[in-house]
């Protein structure tokens, strides 16, 4: 069982005394290793040993939340309501918000500079503050969507239908829904979403009990693999695992692309779940699959960081470099006991990174500007959603 990382328990190098030097140094031995143990030892080609970068940390650094979490006080409320009623009074379409029909002379500045830290920084942050009762669902929907157009310009689909808007929430009106991950109880292994360089989600209302948002950093889970199981990071980056969501495709786990770590893969994907069970004629995973996938499990629930959602919060995660998962939750009676979030998947034109080829069919579905947009401000009933071709 791995422990949490702290200062104290890093995995560090075995630094140990080396041979006599001087005048009466024996000439060292030479080594020779078996073919198969230099092989073991070697990570893939041109993946670094080391990851060097902000991406890279463990949960323990946010102790403090006013780290990762932009507090709006009554003024930046104000502003965000101010700018809600200039948009309506345009007449345009709630998805025609834009950083320049959405002004936020204030509060820009501060989302911003959140933008910067999803792509170039820690990779995630939280906007908290909005009150969620106070104003109608379409409201609510469009300030989600001014907001987050400051951080990120382009809104992506969810699924081949073209929704834009994902309401998880607990569901068990039919048997499918009650075993997909959206909408049940239960709690869910980390993840990234099939598509999006940024995953936000609204919350609406929390649960009674547990629902906290887990995330971790595959950077950080890709350096101590890389330090102590270099065999399992080359597993990872074969092309050979086999994916059966959204469609069936073989290609890696993780890239390295462009100087970036991209992490993208789930469980339901590679292994079937209760709510997508995988069909028999699909390849099984290798025993090296399976271990590489327990160990970065293990690693990312050492390193995570839990945070308590409030309702209004709304969380931004850079989907290609942390991993998210969610606790399982009770709801309770009252409808503001009853956890509701709304996601959605963005990219933002100026600060995106490249895609690897793999998974650039996904990316294009789901921004190409050319297909069909489904807003539903609301969970609908079966039909709507293509919960079978979707994981997540």
């Amino acid at each position: 069982m791995l422990m949490p990382a702290t200062a104290n328990n890093l995995p560090m190098a075995d630094y140990r005394a080396g041979p006599v030097v001087g005048s009466h140094a024996a000439a060292p031995p030479a080594l020779t290793f078996p073919p198969a143990l230099n092989e073991a030892s070697r990570l893939p080609a041109a993946f670094p040993p080391f990851l060097d970068s902000p991406l890279a940390w463990s949960g323990y650094q946010f102790a403090d939340p006013s780290e990762y979490v932009l507090t709006l006080d009554e003024l930046d409320v104000e502003e965000v309501e101010r700018a809600l009623r200039q948009f309506k009074a345009l007449g345009l379409d709630g998805d025609l918000v834009s950083r320049e029909n959405f002004a936020l002379p204030a509060l820009g500045p501060r989302l911003r500079q959140l933008r910067l830290e999803i792509h170039q920084g820690r990779g995630f942050g939280l906007i908290r503050g909005l009150h969620p009762q106070r104003y109608s669902v379409e409201d609510l929907a469009m300030l989600h969507l001014g907001i987050q157009s400051h951080v990120a310009n382009r809104q992506g689909r969810q699924d081949s239908k073209g929704n834009m808007l994902v309401h998880i929430v607990a569901d068990s009106s039919s048997a499918q829904k009650a075993l997909h991950h959206r909408h049940s109880t239960a709690p869910i292994t980390f993840h990234n979403e099939e598509a999006g360089d940024i995953v936000s989600w609204l919350t609406r209302n929390t649960a009674a009990k547990g629902g906290k948002c887990i995330i971790a950093s595959a950077y950080t889970v890709y350096n101590v693999m890389a330090a102590s199981r270099p065999d399992l990071v080359r597993a990872l980056a074969r092309s050979d695992w086999p994916f059966a969501l959204p469609r069936f495709q073989c290609r890696p786990v993780i890239f390295y692309h462009h100087e970036r770590l991209i992490t993208n893969f789930g469980r339901a994907a590679l292994l079937g779940s209760a709510g997508h069970v995988r069909s028999k004629g699909l390849p099984e995973l290798t025993r090296s699959q399976l271990e590489a996938l327990d160990m970065m499990e293990e690693i990312a629930k050492a390193t995570q960081l839990e945070i308590a959602t409030e309702a209004g919060d709304i969380h931004f995660i850079n989907n290609l470099a942390i991993l998210h998962r969610r606790q399982g939750f009770e709801n309770g009676q009252s409808p503001h006991e009853r956890r509701h979030l709304v996601r959605m998947r963005l990219r933002d034109d100026e600060l995106a990174w490249d895609i690897p080829s793999d998974l650039d069919k996904e990316w294009t579905k789901a921004f190409n500007p050319e297909r069909i947009k489904i807003w539903h401000l609301e969970p609908m009933p079966d039909g709507f959603f293509p919960l079978r071709s979707q994981p997540n």
